[in-house]
């Protein structure tokens, strides 16, 4: 399995240097998701100069060719999950209208950094590498995203806002709800409207608001 390949733009962050090399160690050593060539998708897609909203998730899915190393996102083939079956029902409500398919890119390619908590996963094995040290890469993006503009955060449950605890400012706009999950969404999630609340801050930033209703294959076409 090839060696992934740690995006130049965020190169810098100590993570990489004190904590990826004993994580890389341990991938080596099984199969794991979502491969050497997605792990680090969130960062390739969207650079710390691009980030204009943070958006967490927990691990990747668990399901071989599901994960393509966004958070909450698919492969285009992939039916949507339950979480993303109500996060595109609240869009709906929200914005009237969702993506054609899960995959998330087109997100990422507009400032959505969509990071998990833990970018990698066993087969059938959610949170196994819950626990690897993943979180510091996490916080250190953030951080590092802070240090360029005012971001947007979009928390959904207690484990997102515990992963980013302390970082959020005055300036930056925090929006925080129960989990999509359906065993939690109609405790605060379905209502929510986080995707015209995001617009609505861009645009008093004189900022492009997010066209969320886009998905890759739109944003290819």
């Amino acid at each position: 399995m090839p060696d992934p390949q740690v995006p130049a733009a965020w190169a810098d962050l100590p993570f990489f240097r004190q904590d990826w090399p004993g994580i890389a160690a341990r991938l080596t050593e099984r199969d794991w998701l979502p491969g050497p060539g997605r792990v680090f998708a969130a960062l390739e897609l969207t650079p710390p100069d691009a980030a204009r909203v943070v958006l967490l998730g927990q691990d990747p899915y668990p399901t071989p060719g599901h994960a393509n190393g966004l958070a909450f996102s698919v492969t285009p083939q992939t039916a949507l999950p339950r979480s993303l079956k109500n996060i595109y029902a609240e869009m709906r409500e929200d914005l009237g209208a969702a993506p054609p398919n899960g995959d998330l890119s087109g997100w990422a390619r507009q400032g959505v950094l969509l990071l998990n908590t833990s970018l990698s996963v066993l087969p059938g094995q959610a949170g196994a590498h819950a626990k690897w040290g993943w979180d510091k890469l996490v916080r250190q993006a953030v951080a590092r995203a802070q240090a360029e503009r005012p971001l947007a955060f979009i928390l959904w449950g207690a484990h997102a806002q515990k992963a980013v605890a302390g970082l959020p400012r005055p300036q930056d706009l925090v929006i925080e709800s129960a989990h999509p999950s359906p065993l939690s969404a109609r405790r605060g999630f379905f209502g929510s409207r986080p995707f015209s609340r995001v617009n609505d801050w861009l645009r008093a930033r004189g900022e492009a608001p997010i066209d969320w209703t886009l998905s890759e294959t739109s944003v290819a076409g």
